[in-house]
């Protein structure tokens, strides 16, 4: 199969958000998505962009995507957080997720990150030991912690 792998373009997003919707619907959090395709265009290729996106294009259709953002770890210093790496159902299986990975880990190297992160649902054991076969370790023994928007508003408000 012939694939590119490449930097999105903002005429990629409304793909990109495709997608975006299509791994929502895979999680059962398709109400969850709020990100417009206005607001993936205006943060990711504003100055500076709030992040960068990897496509992974099949006959001119983007099937799938890695999205990453830096961060600072007070432990390591400059670390890379890959936000999601999502590839369309019908071609898992088929080596676009590796492509894009190793996409995000050259772009990581490039930069001279101490450290990549992502998180992954403790349900979906596919994606699970496809990250530990490329050699990433899975903290099972961390909690995510979120602060929604709600949340934040309601935080201030007892301020």
């Amino acid at each position: 199969m012939n694939y590119a792998i490449r930097k999105a373009t903002k005429n990629d997003m409304p793909q990109v958000h495709r997608l975006i919707k299509e791994l929502a619907s895979f999680e059962k959090e398709i109400d969850a998505v709020e990100v417009t395709v206005e607001d993936l265009q205006a943060d990711g290729f504003g100055d500076p962009p709030a992040f960068q996106c990897f496509v992974a294009e099949v006959n001119n259709k983007i099937e799938g995507i890695a999205l990453v953002y830096n961060r600072y770890s007070t432990w390591k210093g400059h670390a890379l957080h890959l936000e999601d790496l999502i590839v369309s159902e019908s071609m898992r299986g088929a080596g676009l997720g590796t492509a894009l990975l190793d996409e995000v880990i050259k772009y990581g190297h490039r930069l001279g990150v101490k450290r990549i992160n992502w998180e992954v649902l403790d349900w979906n054991e596919p994606a699970i030991v496809f990250y530990e076969k490329k050699g990433a370790q899975v903290k099972r023994d961390w909690d995510v912690v979120h602060l929604n928007e709600q949340g934040i508003k309601d935080y201030i408000s007892k301020l």
